[in-house]
């Protein structure tokens, strides 16, 4: 594999499933595959498990680890080309770009959507300029509009914790005060698409995703109805994807907050959620903090998935 962007990188999803589950049972069984061998991860945007999970999985397989933050310790990037630079930006990223990729062997990218316009957001103009300028394998740790390491951890927790062979699972948006991405969402959606699971996305209308993550899932408006005789529930709130409102709040309707009433007409549903989550905005301290609550168990995966992406970007450089 020599890029990871998308579950559209992965040739066999059950044996990556597969791999994962072994790589659970002893992390360090492929320890000498990145022996010698140098991860760099570039954050241009915060990150707790991803930051940890990531770094934790590079060790698992031997690797060296380089952190670079660039809004702390580096110099402030330019990303547009043909801007006169007499700014607060003394350095290009088509610049630092294949300087970074001369200290590493792989290249991991976290970068959001900025919501200053959708073409480029949806385009990937940041991790795209890695993939394209920096000679090394390019792995995604939250895109503009995908977070394919959380998703593949996803459905890891949803194959751990199944009682049927089909469950139902509903990706629900929840109120948040303020504008998110769509990368979560839209990447659970395009994993839980190339399953058999009964998959359903409900939300307000407005709330939309675009049309290319969606796919074959069933939207219901009506959250109660989606909800009903669900296996599990995912949390998660985004801005508006149309354009005439992309990256706007259009609604806080604190009846969308997941609770007791909501997961009374489950099929005592597990929750999930991939974190950080405000409480009592997206669901309610009763929900998380019951047994059916994923959300630490669905996070400890990080790891592996991270471990499983890895693995095979390595033995591509082969």
């Amino acid at each position: 594999m020599k890029k990871f962007t998308s579950v559209n990188d992965l040739t066999d999803i059950k044996s990556a499933v597969q791999e994962a589950f072994e790589i659970k049972k002893n992390r360090f069984k492929y320890v000498e595959v990145g022996r010698n061998k140098t991860l760099l991860m570039i954050f241009f945007n915060s990150s707790l498990r991803t930051r940890l999970s990531t770094q934790k999985a590079a060790l698992n397989l031997g690797m060296n680890v380089i952190v670079l933050d660039i809004n702390q310790g580096a110099w402030q990037l330019e990303t547009n080309r043909g801007v006169i630079m007499d700014g607060d930006k003394p350095e290009h990223l088509l610049e630092a770009i294949p300087v970074m990729g001369c200290y590493c062997d792989i290249i991991g990218v976290r970068s959001f959507a900025q919501f200053k316009s959708k073409e480029e957001d949806y385009n990937e103009v940041i991790i795209n300029q890695f993939i394209k300028y920096s000679g090394r394998p390019v792995f995604s740790m939250e895109a503009a509009t995908r977070h394919p390491l959380q998703s593949f951890a996803d459905l890891i927790t949803i194959e751990e914790y199944k009682k049927t062979e089909k469950p139902k699972v509903v990706l629900s948006w929840a109120p948040h005060p303020k504008s998110l991405p769509q990368a979560v969402p839209n990447s659970f959606a395009e994993w839980m698409n190339v399953t058999d699971y009964d998959f359903v996305i409900t939300h307000p209308e407005g709330y939309e995703l675009d049309p290319m993550f969606v796919g074959q899932a069933k939207v219901e408006y009506n959250q109660m109805k989606a909800f009903e005789g669900a296996d599990f529930i995912y949390a998660k709130n985004w801005a508006a994807y149309r354009d005439e409102h992309y990256g706007k709040i259009l609604s806080t309707d604190r009846s969308w907050t997941v609770g007791k009433e909501q997961m009374s007409v489950t099929n005592n549903a597990y929750f999930m959620h991939c974190l950080p989550v405000r409480r009592n905005m997206i669901v309610t301290d009763e929900v998380i903090e019951s047994p059916q609550s994923l959300v630490i168990p669905e996070a400890a995966n990080r790891e592996i998935s991270a471990t499983v992406i890895l693995k095979k970007l390595l033995e591509g450089l082969e």
